[in-house]
């Protein structure tokens, strides 16, 4: 789906803040911060949260936050696990859906906390 065309869809006025925002999500493969996109951002730290302020609230990203203390964002209509290591501080997206199945629950994040295959070498 397009940017534009998301925007639109929840009623939010289409401001280039919030395209460049939606198009920087979409671009990257991994949930991301405000310190790891600052650098290619046309925009103030304020302006990036109060857009991705508005974006939580319509349900198009979803965020969580690492052992770092840093919010990671990542778009809502890709929801899938993450597993962050409490060493190095990585943060891996997980194919595995349904890791965890709980009738009458609906179930809005999965974080898994542990040690990579990297640092348990």
């Amino acid at each position: 789906m397009e940017v534009n065309q998301i925007i639109k869809e929840k009623n939010l006025k289409l401001t280039p803040a919030r395209i460049e925002v939606l198009e920087m999500l979409m671009s990257k493969n991994r949930p991301i911060s405000y310190e790891d996109i600052k650098d290619e951002l046309s925009m103030d730290k304020a302006t990036f949260y109060r857009n991705i302020a508005k974006f939580e609230k319509s349900s198009i990203i979803r965020s969580f936050e690492s052992n770092d203390k840093k919010r990671y964002f990542s778009l809502e209509q890709n929801f899938h696990p993450h597993f962050i290591c409490t060493k190095c501080d990585t943060i891996s997206c997980l194919s595995e859906k349904n890791l965890i199945d709980m009738d009458g629950y609906k179930i809005e994040s999965i974080i898994i906390k542990g040690i990579c295959p990297l640092c348990l070498t």
